[in-house]
């Protein structure tokens, strides 16, 4: 993962767009690219969508986690341990003999 998280942010430095790249700005683009890999699902099934969108999904799916990944580093957030952690968290709150084949929220376990 470091070596994907050293690239980017050598492409963005190289481009001086540090400055740009603050919190608030980073959530916002991760919000809006996640709405754009969004709006390639829309009005369509997820086979329909991934037969005729691909390339589109793929390039929004990269941007999402670009963002992601650029916010995690400027955040000191070592990204891995962020996901292991909240997997922790998540086989609490979902334990498989409760939610085995079942789409339910934790609240409603």
């Amino acid at each position: 993962m470091e070596h994907i998280i050293k690239k980017i942010i050598k492409f963005r430095d190289a481009r001086d767009w540090k400055q740009f790249h603050n919190s608030k700005d980073l959530a916002i683009s991760l919000s809006l690219e996640a709405s754009e890999l969004l709006e390639n699902f829309q009005w369509k099934s997820s086979e329909a969508a991934l037969l005729e969108n691909r390339e589109e999904i793929k390039d929004e799916l990269a941007d999402v986690m670009i963002y992601a990944l650029m916010m995690a580093h400027d955040l000191d957030i070592n990204i891995e341990s962020a996901i292991f952690d909240k997997l922790k968290k998540n086989e609490v709150k979902y334990p498989v003999e409760k939610f085995k084949g079942t789409s339910k929220k934790y609240t409603e376990g």
